[in-house]
């Protein structure tokens, strides 16, 4: 987890973010956009920080060369009965050879890990030539901060608004338990570790805890929300989508 965050803490979210269980809409919108960008059939593909594997799984629809790491021992025992290939291992130390991998996957991975620098390193070095990194993290500009607040040593989960636009110093503090990235920022960190982008972009929320509530309202979210990711308002989405490669 980042550097700062309450050790007292029991709740796992706040460290490590709350990994996908089951496999949604949302997702499958992200990963067709990735598809748009990054070829998957036939690649060898890392999904790092997998959860519980379902990344994993849809992807072994492309090539059967899937694994995936997570550094929740808990997750991934639970993922294996299901999805085999899955390991524990922790971003900045992996356990592959140089060049293992066509494609790696780091999905609202980046701003739980240790050290967000030398993790992009480690995957530069696992990555082989001509291969591609996708990276989904937090957008700064974004108007709600998703991964709950402390408020001293107490976590509140939730979606809690305008907490990313305050100064860094009250925003570490309310958050010090996830990063969150301008393009500047997330630009510096990627070049710093041998990668230059191919693409840089931006996704708003899939939104599909709403439509399990309420559809209407999250097909009306999905309807006004989408087409920004196709102006300038692009900027304030979600998620960085970034494809990475070697420089």
């Amino acid at each position: 987890m980042p550097k700062g965050t309450p050790a007292e803490t029991t709740d796992k979210r706040a460290i490590r973010g709350h990994a996908s269980q089951i496999w949604t809409p949302g997702l499958e919108r992200r990963l067709a956009l990735v598809r748009r960008h990054v070829p998957l059939e036939g690649k060898r593909i890392l999904d790092a920080g997998c959860g519980v594997g379902a990344f994993v799984r849809r992807l072994r629809e492309f090539t059967p060369n899937v694994q995936g790491f997570d550094i929740e021992r808990e997750s991934v025992l639970r993922g294996i009965e299901e999805v085999p290939g899955l390991g524990v291992a922790v971003a900045e130390h992996l356990p592959y050879r140089d060049g293992t991998f066509d494609v790696i996957l780091m999905h609202e991975v980046l701003e739980h890990v240790d050290d967000d620098l030398e993790s992009l390193r480690e995957m530069h070095r696992v990555l082989a030539p001509g291969g591609r990194l996708v990276v989904f993290c937090p957008n700064r500009l974004y108007p709600f901060e998703t991964h709950g607040i402390f408020i001293g040593k107490n976590y509140h989960f939730g979606n809690w608004p305008l907490v990313n636009y305050l100064p860094d110093v009250l925003r570490d503090r309310l958050v010090p338990h996830a990063r969150v990235y301008t393009k500047r920022k997330l630009r510096r960190i990627y070049r710093k570790a041998g990668f230059r982008a191919q693409v840089h972009s931006f996704v708003y929320p899939g939104f599909d805890h709403i439509m399990a509530r309420r559809k209407y309202v999250g097909r009306a979210l999905r309807g006004l929300l989408y087409p920004l990711e196709n102006s300038g308002l692009r900027i304030f989405g979600l998620s960085h989508f970034v494809v990475l490669v070697p420089k």
